[in-house]
């Protein structure tokens, strides 16, 4: 039948924009709100992470007396959780509580930096000698390796499992060198510098022997103040051979027969019948949730830009 209505067609496009117009409002309302629920969430996220010290309210303290967990876990690196800041901060905490009765501190790490190792070893040494009725000890779980063991050679004893991987007592600097390959692709190489050495080791350039001759002699030197480190801190507990130092690592069942560590046990036995403080406050200082998340940002990003000579290290 025919539609008699002359203006069908224009109130047919009214409908038709005036539905349009009600769906973008729509969807206008829901992605307001959407982003203000983002902003909420993302506020919230803020405000748990700016909370000075949240992370640091020593769960378990009551006024009682305890002993004071410090952990020494992963990577020992000044831009990692386990650096000499942290960990000395920790101890200064736990040193300053009048119920803490002792120190363990759990560690479980491969090593790294031997600044940051000796930074740490000199501190608790130094605490010792001022609070020499304070033990120190030093519980390790998986591993106790290179820049690790060095901090722990300074406690009053080390504790570990029979499986435990301890030592490797050495340092490394390891780096690449692509000379062969540049010239089979027919690369060259140009590189300006002042200074006859400031290219020291460079990649892309063949090694010159008396550099690394000097670089080596370096390496042996951190190595020796690697060993005397242990030496005094390990004293005549050590069954010295040669390959103690050769950064070579044992099982926990091995150091303990060649005097690297004390004996087996564990965290909470050594609280309660080695210090006598069954309660356990972790003093570790927790990083706030923005500075975790801008820190592994960083650290993905400079793995991917990382030279290719690395820092010396103790792992």
């Amino acid at each position: 039948m025919e539609n008699k209505d002359p203006h069908w067609e224009r109130e047919l496009l009214e409908k038709i924009a005036l539905s349009a117009i009600t769906e973008q409002t729509r969807a206008r309302r829901w992605s307001v709100a959407f982003k203000s629920l983002l902003f909420v969430y993302l506020f919230a996220i803020f405000g748990v992470a700016v909370y000075p010290k949240l992370g640091n309210d020593h769960h378990g303290s009551k006024g009682d007396n305890h002993t004071a967990i410090i952990d020494l876990m992963g990577q020992i690196s000044e831009d990692k959780d386990a650096n000499a800041d942290s960990i000395i901060e920790g101890l200064h905490d736990a040193v300053e509580d009048k119920h803490t009765k002792g120190i363990i501190l759990h560690a479980n790490s491969p090593g790294g930096s031997p600044v940051q190792s000796a930074y740490v070893y000199d501190e608790i040494r130094r605490i010792k000698k001022e609070h020499p009725t304070l033990p120190i000890y030093t519980v390790v779980s998986d591993m106790c390796a290179s820049g690790c063991y060095y901090i722990a050679s300074a406690s009053d004893k080390i504790f570990v499992n029979p499986a435990s991987l301890v030592g490797s007592i050495g340092v490394l600097m390891d780096g690449f060198g692509f000379v062969d390959v540049m010239e089979k692709l027919g690369i060259e190489r140009r590189l300006m510098t002042a200074g006859s050495h400031k290219a020291m080791l460079d990649p892309f350039t063949p090694r010159k022997e008396s550099e690394t001759i000097y670089m080596q002699s370096l390496l042996n030197q951190v190595h020796q103040q690697f060993i005397t480190a242990v030496k005094i801190g390990r004293g005549t507990r050590l069954k010295e051979s040669p390959d103690m130092f050769s950064g070579l690592v044992w099982s926990g069942e091995e150091a303990v027969k060649i005097g690297l560590v004390d004996g087996f046990s564990t965290q909470h036995d050594i609280a309660k019948n080695l210090i006598g403080a069954e309660d356990e406050v972790n003093f570790t200082p927790q990083a706030n949730l923005i500075d975790k998340f801008a820190g592994r940002l960083g650290a993905s990003f400079g793995q991917v830009l990382s030279s290719f000579l690395q820092p010396v290290s103790l792992r």
